[in-house]
């Protein structure tokens, strides 16, 4: 488990979530909402059998402890490259999309698996560099927590109940770069491959992005500064009938994630296409581009085709 920056604690999360917690030490998290998921599982059931978090990183060494004994980790390094030789896989824990390709290229040219958190990348410049480890064999898996919800399965298992969809919204918050992935990637399983295009307006302290789809259905994600209160909301509306949604059970979404990353280290495949990856943060990088651009409609393409696909 490699990185941790401000404002992201999955070190703590998903380290525990593999291994099991300390309760004691784990109630000393900086983040409430992690022991508070945590504590709701039955006792003693946190834990993925046949898998451990052994090493951690953290970039402020001094943090590095207080993880360590709340998840159970038993290695801590002075260096994130001290681990191979030591490691199956590593994940890169930190959701800042503009450092990814520094974090994750000693692992890949090492030829370990590697698992980026959310986004993976954040210019066409560093996407360019996954896509292209990628095609020449590197095993690379990202995604948001929220592709592998719960609250959407129904959906995905009955579509046809809301007749022919037409417009779709998600909540999320902080902003497009770091969170806007949350709502895109539930949206984009539910939808699948084809956005065309996206538009992103923007005044302080709200975004709203404007997505087109192949299959004709709309697609508006605002990302609310301060939208805790409502983040991961989704309202799907079709011609004959709406549903909301509302992704709320955290621990099972990463602990699917997890399980999907471990599956990945064991059999090299991934149950989706690394394409679908590329698509949704293309999505990301195009809608920066709109932002800068006086939110300029930007199509699709005008990203993908400079990419080595």
């Amino acid at each position: 488990m490699l990185g941790m920056i401000p404002g992201n604690g999955h070190p703590y999360s998903w380290s525990a979530i593999v291994n099991g917690f300390d309760p004691a030490a784990m109630a000393e998290c900086p983040y409430p909402v992690i022991p508070k998921y945590l504590g709701a599982q039955p006792a003693g059931q946190v834990r993925i059998p046949g898998a451990q978090v052994t090493h951690l990183w953290t970039d402020v060494p001094q943090e590095a402890a207080a993880v360590a004994r709340a998840a159970l980790i038993p290695h801590i390094v002075a260096r994130p490259e001290d681990v191979i030789g030591q490691v199956d896989a590593v994940l890169i824990s930190t959701d800042d999309g503009f450092g990814h390709v520094r974090r994750a290229r000693p692992f890949v040219e090492a030829g370990l698996p590697v698992f980026v958190d959310k986004p993976l990348a954040l210019s066409v410049e560093d996407l360019t560099t996954f896509v292209a480890w990628q095609k020449a064999g590197a095993r690379i898996l990202s995604s948001s927590g929220l592709r592998y919800a719960p609250e959407i399965e129904p959906l995905l298992a009955q579509p046809a109940n809301l007749g022919q969809w037409r417009w779709i919204s998600g909540v999320s918050c902080k902003n497009w770069e770091s969170y806007g992935i949350h709502v895109l990637e539930p949206v984009h399983r539910l939808l699948g491959p084809g956005f065309t295009s996206i538009r992103l307006e923007s005044r302080p302290g709200l975004e709203v992005a404007h997505l087109q789809h192949e299959s004709g259905v709309q697609v508006s994600l605002p990302v609310i500064a301060d939208g805790g209160a409502t983040f991961g909301t989704l309202h799907v509306c079709g011609t004959a009938g709406q549903v909301t949604l509302r992704l709320a059970d955290t621990y099972t979404a990463f602990r699917r994630q997890l399980l999907e990353f471990i599956a990945f280290v064991r059999t090299g495949t991934a149950s989706y296409p690394f394409a679908h990856t590329v698509e949704v943060v293309a999505l990301l990088i195009a809608g920066l581009r709109s932002r800068a651009e006086d939110s300029r409609r930007v199509p699709l393409s005008e990203i993908t085709n400079l990419l080595p696909l």
